[in-house]
């Protein structure tokens, strides 16, 4: 039951970080070589996700996957593509951002976890950030 007019704003703020080297290309619920970015203990709410290369890389796909059964079954629910870029000394490495914000931000229930993967394969990786806070 609710009470009306009271909200309940996220307490803890959180980071999390992941790496993701191998190609996923199994979009089902059991996609391999994923990488867990946020296991949820509590409700949460995520401001942000985005992901960068850590090496020269071609244009890819960067899934994010929604898991309610501790990494069991893992569904697809958002991706961008990453696009195609030359790491060099005198280039910024672009970012690229999955839109979630304080005004557009991404709800989880108590339990969830968001798992990620890229489409082609980057020895070098993947590096990925979240941002949320945990209610």
């Amino acid at each position: 039951m609710t009470t009306p007019n009271s909200i309940i704003t996220p307490q803890t703020p959180k980071t999390g970080h992941a790496v993701t080297t191998t190609a996923n290309t199994t979009y089902t619920d059991a996609p391999t070589n994923t990488q867990l970015l946020i296991g949820a203990a509590d409700a949460s709410r995520v401001t942000r996700i985005s992901a960068m290369p850590r090496a020269t890389a071609t244009a890819t796909m960067l899934q994010l996957y929604l898991s309610k059964d501790a990494g069991t079954t893992k569904r697809l629910i958002n991706s961008k593509l990453m696009q195609a870029h030359t790491v060099q000394a005198t280039t910024a490495i672009p970012v690229t951002d999955f839109g979630y914000s304080d005004l557009n931000p991404l709800l989880l229930e108590a339990g969830d976890s968001l798992y990620v993967a890229q489409a082609v394969t980057l020895a070098d990786g993947v590096c990925w950030d979240a941002e949320w806070a945990a209610y």
